[in-house]
């Protein structure tokens, strides 16, 4: 690949990454400090756990993806490691939206229940099993579903894009069996189309619901509609930003290293980490409470860099008599 489109990509990486940081971030902030009892909501709860996650891959994926592409010195176990952390986090995002899909289902079909099923030690422990599973599934090549010869070294039999196999590249240590049977189809592709079938059901149900109900009931499931739309819109970003990597790796498996240009591939890498700094512009401009919650952050600071400011000139004008 050429020097220019590997400055291109990385420079691109970088955006995303300060991006993904200083959104999710806000997210954080807005849901911790703007929404009152943000943590007896537990999709807020969610919300939070999908962008911690999110600021892990602008933090730790993205300048990972960047270093394990040939441009670091490491050990195979060191590499295969490292490797494994961009899988956790992306595990971690599925799970999350998961357990919103889950949280929604359960919201519109035990409305008089709910909140005595989903209470909060609930919802932190649901939170809590979703990271450890986002580790277990994640860090399942270091139990022996890797690329590393018996000796530890980098295998040569694998079908990736890499110039040598002496380097440290994710598809030197990362099998493509595993990544196309376990991490897309078992790890991606089942919770997709899981959520995928509560989302219809959930629509289904307030369509019918919006058809035999007062216009005070309307106005209610008016707002669960708009809630749910929007968070069906961050599903189908993430599929829509996932999906195509992960078929590229279905055509390296298939197909071998001919089948995408290492241009392709680094698009693809890209869309993918795309996601995680969309995903706070999406909370922005469609969930009224978030949205709320950030003018309220973006007013504070206003007062604050004018309080500032305000002190910086009185000293000044101190100073100069």
């Amino acid at each position: 690949m050429a020097d220019w489109a590997w400055v291109t990509y990385t420079v691109l990486e970088v955006l995303i990454a300060v991006a993904c940081c200083l959104g999710n971030v806000l997210v954080v902030c807005a849901v911790a400090v703007g929404i009152h009892d943000c943590f007896r909501e537990p999709t807020f709860c969610f919300l939070v756990s999908l962008a911690v996650a999110d600021f892990l891959v602008g933090a730790a994926a993205v300048p990972l993806a960047v270093l394990l592409d040939g441009w670091v010195n490491l050990t195979s176990h060191q590499c295969l490691f490292l490797s494994c952390v961009i899988l956790v986090l992306t595990e971690a995002s599925v799970l999350s939206l998961l357990a919103i899909a889950i949280d929604r289902y359960l919201r519109l079909h035990m409305p008089f229940r709910y909140k005595a099923i989903v209470t909060q030690r609930r919802t932190l422990l649901a939170m809590s099993i979703c990271w450890i599973l986002s580790f277990l599934l994640g860090f399942t090549p270091l139990l022996g579903w890797h690329n590393l010869s018996a000796a530890g070294h980098y295998s040569t039999n694998t079908s990736s894009t890499l110039p040598s196999s002496s380097q440290c590249t994710f598809l030197s240590v990362i099998s493509l069996p595993f990544m196309v049977y376990f991490n897309f189809l078992g790890c991606i592709m089942a919770p997709l189309l899981v959520m995928t079938l509560l989302y219809i059901i959930i629509f289904w149900s307030l369509h019918k619901r919006l058809k035999n109900s007062c216009p005070q009931a309307q106005a209610l499931l008016l707002r669960e509609k708009k809630l749910a739309c929007s968070l069906a819109l961050v599903l189908t970003l993430f599929a829509f930003c996932w999906i195509p990597l992960h078929l590229m790796n279905c055509l390296l498996f298939l197909w071998g290293p001919q089948a995408v240009t290492q241009g392709t591939l680094y698009t693809g890498i890209l869309l993918s980490h795309a996601n995680s700094a969309v995903n706070p512009v999406v909370y922005a401009c469609r969930i009224p409470k978030i949205q709320k919650a950030y003018c309220q952050i973006w007013k504070h600071l206003a007062l604050k860099l004018n309080c500032f400011t305000r002190n910086e000139s009185i000293q000044q004008a101190i100073t100069s008599d």
